[in-house]
């Protein structure tokens, strides 16, 4: 792929693999003032990709090194997801100053980037996430804007299951339980529940737990032929 080169000065070194990549969005008003913000020593954050809207992509720090953008989070076990993960911040205003759907050349570009991420470090389906999964109680972003369809489609992300969906009828916290193991910190459940229904069924957001999540939760825990490749 093809890069702006502009180097951030916020970054440290891996104590871990990379087994994850965390999708963002930039959560300010323009590319150009997260750009700025994400290269200012002062404000202590980094990604390693940014991908504008009209799908130009700036790498910010070298995926050798450990970028500054989960924060405090948790996935499927691990607390250092910086660490662990490649960060890409996508350029949208986000819920606080307008958030909008993505354009798609935005997706094409942010869809060749994971592929080829996910591709060299081998990182699964079920690693490759928002930063609302791995950090539910602070975060919102993708968003349920994001088109995660597109990126399952391509085998980048885990589908929203739509087949032999069935209630396992678990009460409330046999759901956290079950939400848990797949890999949500759920220490605030109401904020777990709405990062799941964010990323599996963004058409209603409400941090309710009912019959739908609850079977495509199931589904998504039932062991597949294909795997989780």
């Amino acid at each position: 792929m093809q890069f702006i080169d502009r180097p951030s000065p916020n970054f440290d070194d891996r104590s871990l693999p990379v087994t994850m990549v965390v999708l963002h969005y930039t959560g300010m008003q323009d590319a150009a003032s997260a750009i700025a913000r994400l290269a200012d020593p002062e404000a202590k954050v980094s990604c390693h990709y940014l991908v504008a809207e009209d799908g130009t992509v700036v790498r910010m720090v070298d995926e050798a090194r450990r970028a500054w953008h989960a924060g405090r989070s948790h996935w499927r076990g691990v607390t250092d997801i910086n660490s662990a993960s490649v960060g890409i911040e996508i350029v949208n205003p986000g819920h606080e100053w307008g958030y909008v759907p993505f354009p798609d050349e935005q997706i094409d570009a942010v869809i060749r980037l994971v592929a080829d991420i996910k591709q060299r470090h081998a990182i699964t389906r079920g690693n490759v996430v928002g930063h609302s999964d791995i950090a539910p109680a602070r975060k919102q972003d993708p968003g349920e804007l994001f088109p995660w369809g597109k990126l399952a489609r391509l085998r980048l992300a885990l589908p929203r299951p739509t087949k032999n969906l069935m209630d396992p009828g678990w009460a409330d916290s046999g759901f956290l339980l079950a939400l848990e193991r797949f890999g949500y910190d759920v220490s605030d459940p109401a904020a777990a529940v709405t990062a799941f229904q964010r990323r599996f069924r963004p058409e209603m957001v409400d941090g309710v737990i009912d019959a739908e999540c609850r079977c495509l939760l199931l589904a998504l825990l039932l062991p597949k032929p294909q795997g989780d490749d």
